[in-house]
């Protein structure tokens, strides 16, 4: 298979944020940061998103500032600093304590998918992903003992084994399988309707990224793999994994299915694909790095 580039940057990725790591343990200067008026807060209320112009399906993340942010950190939530935003500094900080929240509209990231700004995107993944990991991680996991925020929300430290911990992010590999004119493409249980993607999985301890590609595919489809050729990467904050999106050149066609993975998979050809509607079956949402690796694929003949 030919070299296939991204034609564009994966939903999600590309954040407009200066992460400003020198500053997160900066004590005075977070402090300061923290009153200052101009200061941009994006909060999070159970794994949901503030955002302005849902109904209208024109979706904008919608960061407060001042009086309308004064309260958000009187919830008891954690929050940490996310970085400066052309200059500015924005903080997340989550509500979930709220039984309704008082401000805007809270929004599923995944209800909204390719609607929202790059930017925009990002910037809520962010959030989302961090503060879903502050949230599950509020106990050490040598210990058990109670843990404490620091640098900025961004490290949790135990008191009692002084361990320390950082957000978890899981690494998975997710690869279109192809030969010749068709791809392979699988449907899970969790997929909606009748939904066929391209296979992924897990990367294990001991693993390079190749072997997992590897792995996953014979072990969701029996199919035997050669080369893999890296495409891109996508944040997915669903809860907290990072995509790391492969091609994978199919050594062999038949397909024996391990049915615990996946309930079906089968060879679609180009033609199929782009049609796909027309064949009873629908490809993923366009914010997933799925859909990005099938059309760029697909727009190697055209």
């Amino acid at each position: 298979m030919p070299r296939i580039d991204p034609s564009r940057p994966n939903p999600y990725s590309g954040s407009p944020l200066d992460r400003a790591a020198g500053r997160r343990d900066d004590g005075d200067w977070i402090v300061a940061a923290l009153d200052h008026p101009a200061t941009l807060w994006t909060p999070v209320w159970r794994n949901r998103s503030l955002m302005q112009g849902v109904a209208e399906q024109r979706p904008e993340a919608l960061l407060l500032t001042g009086p309308a942010a004064a309260g958000l950190r009187d919830s008891g939530g954690a929050w940490a600093f996310l970085g400066l935003l052309h200059g500015t500094p924005l903080f997340t900080v989550d509500i979930s304590a709220e039984d309704a929240p008082t401000v805007g509209t809270f929004t599923d990231l995944r209800a909204v998918p390719g609607l929202l700004a790059p930017d925009d995107a990002a910037i809520l993944a962010h959030a989302r992903g961090l503060m879903h990991w502050r949230n599950r991680s509020r106990f050490c996991a040598n210990c058990g003992a109670a843990c404490a925020p620091r640098s900025a929300g961004h490290v949790l430290h135990c008191p009692a084994c002084q361990a320390q911990h950082f957000p978890r992010t899981d690494p998975a590999v997710i690869m279109l399988v192809t030969r010749g004119d068709r791809a392979l493409l699988g449907h899970s249980a969790r997929f909606p309707g009748n939904m066929y993607s391209t296979l992924a999985g897990f990367v294990e301890p001991g693993e390079t990224l190749e072997e997992a590609v590897a792995r996953e595919v014979f072990e969701e489809s029996g199919v035997r793999i050669g080369a893999v050729h890296y495409h891109s990467s996508q944040p997915w904050p669903f809860p907290a994994s990072i995509m790391l999106g492969f091609y994978a050149d199919a050594l062999s066609e038949e397909i024996v299915l391990d049915t615990t993975e996946i309930e079906d998979a089968r060879w679609f050809s180009r033609a199929e694909i782009r049609d796909h509607d027309a064949h009873g079956f629908k490809v993923p949402r366009g914010d997933s790095i799925a859909r990005r690796l099938i059309d760029d694929w697909l727009a190697l003949d055209e």
